[in-house]
């Protein structure tokens, strides 16, 4: 979801939650998520890639075709170019402002948001194929409650080996579900108290960002521990003053791919080492 004026950080608040997060995630619980001592590092290689067609990306997902983005202010999915954000292919879905998107069993599935589903979808056309109740739906744990009165459901989607994972703000969850049943195989606690968008890297490690920290988290997909975070940094993306925030991401070609729903901006970084 995108942020209220008071989600928002100034340059001087971000400073001060960065330099508190290099302290406090070294020990302990990173939220609820499984964790040790790891390692936190600021990239330094953000790279600006392109607007995309709607006015609020919310989800994305890399395919070899392209980069899906699902728009949360119009519905919209559009399938584009990793190299200039022209559009492939682009169509009206039945989404309730959704946040998440992934391909997989030859279908689009759909993070919707506000009616907290999850859809499955003609990729072709975007038409709802299947529907099942989004896990871990709520009323999410930040900010003051009457900015986020209205309960929510899923955001982050990947498909794998024939299960469809989940991020789920509400209850900071990560979820595996049966893509064709809709019921829950296992979950685990997400990082943080925000898990947006998630991918899978080349060697088999889930990442999951947490918008709120400004970090993505490299996590053992068996268990949820935290093997690294990577901090955005200060100043970056700015506007105004104010530091934004990632929101949907996937992983393309060795790199984290991520959204900010407030410029319909899209930017990458490479994953560190």
């Amino acid at each position: 979801m995108p942020q209220t004026h008071r989600e928002k950080l100034s340059r001087r608040e971000w400073l001060h939650t960065i330099c508190l997060g290099f302290g406090a995630v070294r020990v302990g619980k990173v939220g609820g998520a499984e964790s040790a001592n790891f390692l936190t590092t600021v990239t330094s290689e953000l790279k600006r890639a392109f607007t995309t067609p709607g006015p609020q990306p919310n989800g994305l997902q890399a395919t070899p075709d392209g980069l899906w983005v699902l728009d949360q202010s119009t519905n919209r999915v559009a399938l584009i170019s990793y190299r200039d954000g022209k559009v492939i292919r682009e169509f009206g879905t039945e989404s309730d402002r959704g946040s998440g998107i992934t391909f997989g069993g030859a279908a689009l599935w759909i993070a919707s948001t506000y009616n907290r589903l999850i859809l499955k979808v003609d990729p072709q056309n975007g038409k709802t194929l299947k529907e099942f109740p989004s896990p871990g739906s709520g009323v999410v744990k930040w900010g003051p409650r009457g900015d986020h009165p209205v309960p929510t459901g899923a955001h982050g989607l990947e498909y794998s080996e024939n299960e469809l994972w989940i991020a789920a703000p509400p209850s900071a969850m990560i979820y595996v579900m049966n893509p064709e049943n809709g019921e829950v195989l296992r979950s685990f606690p997400a990082p943080g108290v925000r898990p947006h968008g998630i991918g899978w890297d080349s060697g088999g490690a889930l990442w999951c960002t947490e918008s709120n920290y400004r970090s993505f988290f490299k996590m053992s997909h068996q268990n949820g521990k935290i093997l690294k975070q990577v901090f955005l940094p200060a100043t970056q993306p700015e506007v105004d003053g104010i530091v934004l925030v990632p929101h949907g991401m996937t992983i393309w070609d060795s790199q984290i791919w991520f959204c900010v729903a407030e410029t319909a901006e899209i930017y990458r970084l490479p994953i560190p080492a």
